[in-house]
């Protein structure tokens, strides 16, 4: 969308701010984090689009390092474009008030329309990124305003996705009627929409540009329903008195189709699918689906986008946790390898590279290496210093140095900061715990394939590693670990396919009361579990149904209970559609 003449560097430049943008995200997905932020700061005043990915810039930058001033610099930023888009002389909240069908009526050229959605799309973008920022205050009035905002900007998705499709409608009628010798049949209502897309002296709004404008609106849109439709049961009738539906087939399409648009956002969807085939899907299984769907997925838009990201940090990244999904742990730890070398400046990429390669380290029982990538991010982040500190000292122990780790576990409660967090508690529970028995080398190596069961990272340990897993397990006769165990030994019997040792492994954890009192989700994760493998067969599916209920409503209180709360709806949805109607 070619623009206005502006003054750059004293001279008259004309730009096409639509491929400008999207260049410059390209551009910071290719690893050029600060070419990109040069580029957008030089035009940020030529249009809203260029402001907006300014801010977006400041905005990712916020949140990759969580530190206050570029917190508040992001906040300003998003501001700063939400009135520049709200400058036009009638305001785009107000425009939305009075509906946006009025003005597009015939008396507007089509540059008029495409401006006033641009607009309103980049300000419901704004809105959620305002409240993102206010949710990490993690305070009450913040979720509260945050939960405002984003009601605002689901309104302007919803009515900015519904008039785009309208105006497509139109166009396409256009398009039939003008290749026919038949008069036009299109009713008044119709007309109106049809003089918005093009009429005789006015500027025409072509197909290209509204489906670019469908590709912006998608990437929220889409986005809005496939976060709401991962969130816990128990928080959904919350979710949505707000209005927020959750399709997660309606957010998949829709990012998919803006992964595909000429839209400056089309990258930042085609990451989002990423994150969901790679991350999401395979630690929720949300929909109860076979994770090897997603990567297909996943392989598929990796293999698309390979000429475009050659060497980008980020793709590198989705690659190696495609290949550790699929058990190639070598060839995983390469990707990330690479990834945290092209991420020369990019501290918080480095960062979840170091953090997968410590994952698959421990996966390979390579403790070491594990212990070295964890420490640096002990001493190098800024966010979870006190989860990173723990696994840093059962891995140190699992290598033999029984004496640091406990060193190291005295460090943890001095790092813990955010006590509302599921995982810092945990990692401050097992560090006293780990302390206060005694600890051994197996105790140590019992702390890593809890953390990985509990990650859903023995699935993807070869059969060599998980039967030496076994070994050390078998070798623990610490009564009060004998729950922790029995529930671990299952997990690896059935990642081995042995289902009937497993199901007795389930049994012996949930009948063990002391288990349960030392750590408080062995009884409804070991139900789950025996629940899951039940029904798998049809004579035992009305037991594994009961177990999981069990699970699902007999008990409360204990770590990591949303998210065993996802995956049992997860498995009596997937239930409900196997059973004969």
């Amino acid at each position: 969308m070619a623009g206005p003449e502006q003054q750059v560097d004293g001279k008259a430049e004309q730009i096409d701010d639509a491929e400008l943008a999207l260049q410059g995200i390209n551009m910071l997905l290719n690893n050029g984090f600060k070419e990109s932020d040069e580029l957008f700061k030089k035009y940020r005043t030529y249009s809203p689009l260029m402001s907006f990915g300014a801010s977006f810039v400041s905005f990712l930058n916020a949140m990759m390092t969580f530190e206050d001033e570029k917190m508040q610099m992001a906040c300003e930023d998003l501001k700063a474009t939400e009135k520049l888009c709200e400058s036009d002389g009638s305001g785009v909240i107000e425009t939305i008030k009075n509906r946006i069908r009025k003005s597009m009526d015939f008396q507007r050229s089509g540059a008029v329309v495409v401006d006033r959605l641009q607009r309103q799309i980049i300000v419901a973008d704004c809105q959620v990124y305002l409240a993102v920022l206010s949710f990490v205050k993690q305070e009450l009035s913040a979720y509260i305003k945050g939960g405002w905002i984003l009601r605002k900007a689901w309104k302007m998705y919803n009515k900015c996705y519904s008039d785009i499709g309208l105006l497509q409608d139109a166009h396409q009628r256009r398009a039939s009627s003008s290749s026919s010798s038949l008069p036009s049949v299109a009713q008044p209502a119709d007309r109106a929409n049809d003089n918005a897309v093009a009429q005789p002296g006015r500027e025409v709004v072509t197909a290209e540009t509204l489906g670019r404008l469908k590709g912006s609106v998608s990437f929220g849109y889409g986005l809005f329903h496939l976060c709401i439709s991962m969130v816990p049961p128990h928080l959904l009738k919350i979710v949505n008195l707000l209005g927020f539906p959750g399709d997660r087939a309606q957010g998949l399409a829709s990012l998919t189709f803006a992964s595909e648009s000429k839209d400056m956002k089309a990258p930042l969807a085609t990451l989002s699918l990423l994150w969901y085939h790679t991350v999401v899907q395979p630690f929720f299984a949300p929909d109860g689906t076979d994770t090897q769907v997603g990567l297909v997925e996943a392989q598929a838009i990796l293999q698309r986008k390979a000429a475009i990201y050659p060497n980008s940090s980020l793709f590198t990244f989705f690659r190696g946790r495609v290949q550790r999904l699929e058990c190639q742990i070598n060839s995983a730890l390469t990707s990330f390898h690479d990834a945290l070398e092209l991420a020369t400046d990019q501290r918080e990429i480095q960062h979840v590279c170091l953090y997968e390669i410590g994952w698959c380290s421990m996966i390979e029982m390579n403790y070491f290496d594990a212990f070295k990538s964890f420490e640096r991010l002990k001493n190098e982040s800024r966010w979870s210093q006190c989860y990173y500190a723990y696994l840093t000292g059962v891995c140190q122990g699992a290598a033999g140095d029984v004496e640091g780790a406990v060193n190291v576990c005295n460090d943890v409660q001095k790092l813990f900061k955010r006590k509302n967090n599921q995982i810092e508690q945990f990692s401050v529970k097992r560090a006293e715990r780990l302390k206060k028995s005694s600890p051994t080398k197996e105790l140590c190596i019992m702390g890593v394939i809890e953390v990985l069961y509990l990650w859903k990272a023995l699935p993807n340990c070869c059969s060599s590693k998980l039967q030496l897993m076994s070994q050390v397990l078998q070798e623990v006769d610490d009564a009060s670990h004998a729950s922790l165990k029995h529930l671990l030994l299952g997990a690896i019997h059935k990642c081995l396919g042995n289902t009937k040792d497993a199901i007795q492994s389930f049994q012996l954890s949930a009948n063990d009361d002391l288990g349960q009192q030392s750590i408080s989700y062995m009884q409804p994760y070991s139900c789950y579990e025996l629940g899951c493998i039940l029904l798998e067969n049809p004579e035992s599916m009305g037991r594994g149904r009961s177990l999981l209920l069990q699970a699902k409503e007999c008990y409360a209180g204990y770590d990591f209970e949303s998210r065993l709360h996802v995956r049992i709806h997860s498995a009596l949805a997937s239930m409900k559609e196997v059973e004969p109607q």
